[in-house]
């Protein structure tokens, strides 16, 4: 098997027991070398330490997401903003609790915002535009979405199975408020027409 192959194996283990475990469960590399089939040893030859190996999934799993994820262009309300960057990240629920699990690891090398420079200019187009009110902070805007996603796709199951409901349920309400909560938010360009979103639902910014 080459080294490459070898790597790919170790990154999706590691990536099977963050689902399986959740985040603050940690990682055992001797359980993701016995997952992926190989000598543990491997993981630190290919690896050095638990922390590159989870930045090493993280980066893979973002390089897989780019091809399928493309940033909108053009002025949109934040609410559209938001709701299809909720739904995108409930498709790379694993993706997400890696990032958090760097976070709280400490990592100085992560970065919660990735796509930041280009992010920022969506939003400040949208404000630009007359999409979002003028008077928003697009830097507060910024961090409210990414606090939202990280923290809704951490807790989403355990606040569905305390409520009783099921996590789809859960998600489609949860959606449904922060889009009312985000249309207070619109600026003159939407207040003064009719709202429509011609958008796929899982097209959000990074």
């Amino acid at each position: 098997m080459d080294s490459e192959a070898t790597g790919r194996m170790l990154e999706q283990a590691a990536l099977d027991l963050i689902d399986r475990d959740g985040v603050l469960a940690g990682l055992n590399l001797r359980e993701v070398a016995d997952r992926a089939g190989v000598n543990r040893g491997l993981v630190y030859h290919y690896f050095g330490s638990r922390r590159d190996l989870l930045r090493a999934a993280l980066q893979r799993t973002a390089a897989e997401r780019r091809t399928q994820l493309l940033v909108e262009d053009g002025p949109h309300r934040f609410g559209d903003r938001m709701t299809r960057a909720v739904r995108g990240c409930l498709r790379y629920v694993t993706s997400i609790r890696l990032v958090l699990l760097l976070l709280l690891d400490g990592d100085p090398k992560l970065k919660v915002m990735p796509h930041r420079d280009t992010t920022q200019d969506r939003l400040k187009g949208d404000i630009a535009a007359g999409y979002v009110a003028a008077d928003v902070d697009p830097v507060a805007l910024h961090t409210f979405l990414k606090s939202v996603n990280y923290g809704y796709i951490l807790a989403r199951s355990a606040h569905a199975k305390e409520f009783g409901i099921g996590v789809r349920e859960l998600d489609e309400r949860f959606v449904a408020l922060l889009e009312r909560m985000c249309a207070s938010l619109d600026g003159p360009a939407v207040t003064a027409q009719p709202q429509h979103d011609s958008a796929s639902p899982d097209d959000p910014p990074r």
